[in-house]
């Protein structure tokens, strides 16, 4: 046998073994069953040829004509159940149909072996199936799925090709002597079209196709150095030099060759992709030297737009005093200013144990999920979907977590295409996945740079304080101690009552100064606290017996403490003076307002593997806070009372940081605040701790109305 016809018998036999392979899985569809057809039909085709070279019989001949003619019948209602159309019958399918009958007359007519016969039969096969291959595209790009787009761009490309590699085989139907090299091809690229019908990851079709290609390129190349080497220039005597040569030539241009042919088909199936990796690449880059959390958000968003892989982008950050999280950046549709913590809970529990969740994606699962009865994961979806619904026009696109140092989720990235459904693949997200990782690093590093800010600004703090210690306190005491004086004449002696007034106010002044210059002193000097375990509902009752004492006041203060909380790791006294510092600060918001003070302990989730916390709340029903003071609470210094220091706040959520905990701040204007005192829960209570016990108090502490 000559080359051709064991090329033919080999390339028969593999396209039968990839028909049967299709029809032997477990779910067939009608695209499956017109795969196989068609691929059984290239099988036959090339067996008869090869039956004809063998035998050189006539009724091969025909044999192989017929299934010419049928060839582009399955192929074009393959094409048209990939993507079919909607409340129309094909036209193509129709003239497919019509044009069977007369080109089925004449290669079974006498004249079979005309040349116009057979040029008209292979017309007639690779005129419908281009115009199969060119309506599947067409009907591809009026879709509304990315993922179908991409799909049929696929099949388009690999169909093409399979059909042009044939089409130089068939030459061989009208009597042109090619090699048979465009059968093994064609073979290649029906095997990539049985993957594309059983693969639902392009990333996996893409890997396939692009090795395929990368090898034949590579072998072809490699073969044609050889052949020049051994055949055009070398004769038999210098065969085997020139083939030492041809090798070491292959040797050295085999990596930089594999290399450039996979950078084109890179290039030319990703090519959205290459510009979504170029970009999130560079942004990465830049994002390596950026310390500040305002130019991480230009950066990255700036990236994603630059892209063009999406219409809207919006980037949220944690309010740093409270649970809520606040628009950063954006472009595209305006979005929500804020994501209320509460409202969106499903959603954020899902980013803290997923990097991502496409929401799209979840909406196509709840109607599969409805349809299979799946009633758990049905719940917890819709659950997710409702939830979204804050993000307004965010609410199809994928939210990616942003996490901090604890892996909890401190940022969320909201990502939208609203040009086509099913806008992002799984290896788009996992480019974003990583950019978000990248902004972890930042958030990370800046916190870290503010902390050594706030460290040197601390230590020259002290050193001022130090100052202040020697030069502002032992002055103010001398003169305390001589208006004290001038305020106790002697006997005999009457004090003019405008002199009085004068000495009192400087007694309250130097007391004030006094207080602000101990203040500076608590926040600069490091904690000197003993943290151990402590039982935060004992530390509360102490706290509001002590107030209550002291306190002269109509408001009522209201106590619900969880039971069986289990200890923290605090320093009692120090835990004491912030709730003092809270509770006396919402007593003062509603002083003239009404309402009264409620604190609460209660045990909360920490999130998905993480421990459990303790909260202690303190809500009044006083003014609120506007969002401008919200955002300098913490800042020392800053104070919205007239004889305040703006150093209590400061301090508390200082001492607060230093157990593993936060303070967290929720406040409307003209409803009320609540500040949460969170801490890290330790061991459970089991045995009385001296620590604890020493704070308890019975039930009924004077001043403190029981929930």
């Amino acid at each position: 046998m000559d080359l051709r016809t064991r090329t033919s018998l080999f390339c028969g036999a593999l396209a039968l073994a990839i028909a049967v392979s299709i029809l032997l899985r477990g779910r067939r569809r009608r695209a499956h069953l017109y795969f196989a057809a068609f691929a059984a039909d290239i099988g036959l085709w090339y067996v008869t040829q090869w039956a004809y070279h063998f035998v050189r019989s006539e009724v091969w001949v025909r044999f192989t004509a017929v299934l010419a003619v049928l060839l582009p019948q399955f192929a074009v209602h393959l094409f048209e159940v990939l993507v079919p159309q909607r409340d129309k019958r094909s036209t193509l399918l129709r003239v497919a149909g019509v044009l069977m009958v007369p080109m089925m007359v004449l290669v079974l007519s006498p004249e079979h072996k005309h040349g116009l016969v057979r040029g008209a039969v292979m017309l007639y096969v690779f005129g419908l199936i281009s115009a199969g291959l060119w309506s599947l595209a067409l009907r591809g790009e009026r879709s509304r799925s990315r993922a179908t787009q991409q799909r049929v761009r696929f099949l388009v490309v690999v169909g093409a090709l399979a059909a042009v590699f044939t089409l130089a085989d068939f030459l061989w139907f009208v009597g042109a002597p090619l090699p048979p090299v465009g059968g093994v091809l064609s073979i290649v690229f029906l095997f990539i079209l049985a993957e594309s019908m059983i693969r639902e990851r392009l990333v996996d079709l893409y890997d396939i196709l692009g090795r395929l290609l990368v090898s034949t390129a590579l072998a072809f190349t490699l073969a044609g150095i050889f052949y020049v080497f051994v055949v055009l220039v070398g004769g038999f005597s210098t065969m085997y030099l020139n083939a030492i040569l041809a090798a070491i030539v292959i040797l050295v241009l085999f990596d930089p060759l594999r290399d450039k042919v996979e950078q084109y088909i890179h290039l030319a199936f990703f090519s959205e992709r290459v510009d979504l990796d170029r970009a999130i690449a560079k942004a990465r880059q830049q994002l390596a030297h950026v310390l500040e959390t305002r130019e991480m958000m230009q950066v990255a968003l700036s990236a994603i737009e630059a892209s063009r892989r999406a219409t809207a982008a919006a980037l949220y950050l944690r309010d740093p005093t409270g649970p809520d999280f606040e628009l950063g950046q954006a472009f595209g549709p305006t979005p929500p200013p804020r994501i209320d913590s509460a409202t969106a809970r499903p959603l954020l529990d899902r980013l803290g144990s997923k990097a991502s969740v496409p929401l799209e994606l979840i909406r196509h699962g709840v109607i599969e999920r409805r349809r299979g009865g799946q009633t758990l994961a049905l719940e917890a979806d819709e659950r997710v979907l409702a939830a979204a619904e804050v993000l307004g026009p965010y609410k199809n696109g994928v939210c990616l977590a942003v996490r901090g140092e604890s892996e909890a989720v401190v940022g969320v990235l909201l990502v939208v295409d609203d040009r086509v459904s099913d806008a992002f693949s799984s290896e788009d997200v996992a480019l974003l996945e990583a950019l978000c990782v990248q902004m972890s690093v930042v958030i990370e590093n800046s916190q870290q740079y503010r902390r050594m800010q706030e460290r040197d600004r601390l230590a020259a703090l002290g050193q001022m304080a130090a100052g202040l210690a020697h030069e502002v306190k032992n002055p103010l005491g001398a003169i305390k101690g001589a208006a004290q004086l001038l305020a106790e004449p002697e006997e005999g002696t009457v004090t003019d009552p405008h002199s009085k007034e004068f000495l009192g106010i400087i007694l309250e002044e130097v007391d004030r100064l006094d207080r602000v210059v101990g203040s500076v002193l608590d926040y600069a000097r490091p904690s000197k606290g003993n943290p151990g375990a402590v039982d935060v509902n004992a530390v509360v009752r102490r706290t509001l017996q002590v107030l209550s004492s002291a306190q002269h006041s109509d408001h009522d203060v209201t106590v619900e403490l969880g039971d069986g909380l289990p200890l923290v790791r605090a320093d009692a006294e120090q835990l004491r003076q912030v709730l003092m510092n809270l509770v006396q600060n919402a007593l003062q918001a509603t002083s003239g307002k009404g309402g009264g003070v409620s604190v609460s302990t209660r045990c909360r989730p920490g999130g998905p593997g993480k421990n459990e916390c303790i909260e202690i709340a303190v809500r009044d029903h006083g003014t609120g806070i506007t969002p401008q003071v919200l955002k300098s609470l913490f800042v020392p210094f800053f104070t919205t009372k007239e004889k305040g220091t703006g150093l209590g706040l400061a301090i508390s959520q200082r001492l607060v940081e230093e157990w593993g905990g936060r303070i967290e701040v929720v406040s409307q204007p003209g409803a009320g605040s609540t500040f949460s005192v969170v801490l890290p829960a330790g061991i459970e209570l089991t045995t009385p701790l001296p620590g604890a016990t020493g704070l308890a108090t019975a039930p009924g502490t004077p001043g403190v109305e029981p929930a």
